[in-house]
């Protein structure tokens, strides 16, 4: 037998193997917005930077939960443990028959070319992290010069941040163009009230800016006295996903057909239910098919 190119981390749970059948039924057209690949390593390197080393997790299967959980589309979001090395991402992409599109992560050297060909892929938006468990934060300038530089396309930006780092980082990214999109509403602290000052920052906001949105996805991590009230609040400027294989999590693996059995909990109408999971989702990534 041959050695696995890459050992994953002691401790890493991989995906749960048989997720039930959701009891929800998404609206057609539905996305995901908000999930990942992992590799495979032998494939697809993992970064030599990486600060974690997961379990392999492929194409074919995003693709064969996505049909098991009732969407039609992913948004396929690279993964920090690949670094700005984006193979495995446009491979994904290449292989979806168009169901498709991807956020990048670069670096700030790219040139103009490599990104139009990263656009010719599929991609729609990069990708920064600001939580330092998981990568070396970027300056402000290297974020501010890419941001500028991705308008032209018509892409938009993703910032994982975590709720506890708005206060040094909420006036800089309140200065950046175009469409910012937060992670997992910027990671709030579940073991404060969702009225308490660092979450309440977050919706602020986004209250004072109308280019900013927000993924109401991972309510595993995020949610321990019941949801706020974000997708109400700004129905037109919200996305979900499952953030399938669930990176990081060391006590729980979650079902992810319970996942999208909670969707009604944060988009409590119809109404709601097609804003934040068809027609968002679409007129972020996939503009030329909604006029």
């Amino acid at each position: 037998m041959s050695t696995p190119a890459f050992q994953m981390d002691e401790g890493w749970l991989e995906f749960h193997p048989s997720p039930a059948k959701p009891g929800f039924k998404v609206p057609a057209g539905a996305v995901d917005a908000h999930c990942h690949v992992f590799g495979p390593g032998d494939t697809f390197p993992y970064a030599p930077t990486r600060k974690y080393t997961p379990c392999d997790a492929s194409k074919k299967q995003l693709f064969a939960l996505r049909d098991h959980l009732g969407f039609e589309r992913n948004v396929i979001v690279q993964a920090t443990c690949h670094g700005a090395d984006n193979r495995a991402l446009v491979d994904a992409i290449a292989h979806s028959a168009g169901k498709a599109r991807g956020v990048a992560t670069v670096s700030r050297d790219i040139s103009d070319a490599a990104l139009r060909q990263l656009d010719t892929d599929g991609v729609r938006g990069i990708r920064f992290s600001f939580v330092k468990r998981l990568v070396d934060v970027p300056p402000h300038d290297t974020l501010a010069g890419l941001a500028e530089r991705i308008q032209p396309l018509g892409w938009h930006l993703v910032i994982y941040v975590e709720s506890r780092d708005l206060p040094e980082l909420g006036e800089f990214f309140s200065t950046l163009p175009g469409t910012i999109v937060f992670d997992h509403m910027a990671r709030p602290d579940v073991t404060q009230d969702i009225n308490g000052q660092a979450f309440q920052l977050f919706v602020q906001l986004l209250h004072h800016n109308e280019n900013m949105w927000a993924k109401v996805s991972c309510p595993d991590r995020l949610s321990q006295s019941g949801p706020p009230r974000i997708v109400e609040t700004f129905p037109d400027r919200v996305l979900w996903g499952t953030d399938w294989p669930h990176p990081n999590l060391k006590s729980h693996m979650p079902d992810d057909g319970e996942l999208v059995d909670y969707i009604p909990k944060i988009a409590v109408t119809e109404a709601l239910q097609k804003k934040l999971l068809v027609d968002n989702p679409m007129r972020l990534y996939w503009p030329e098919e909604t006029g």
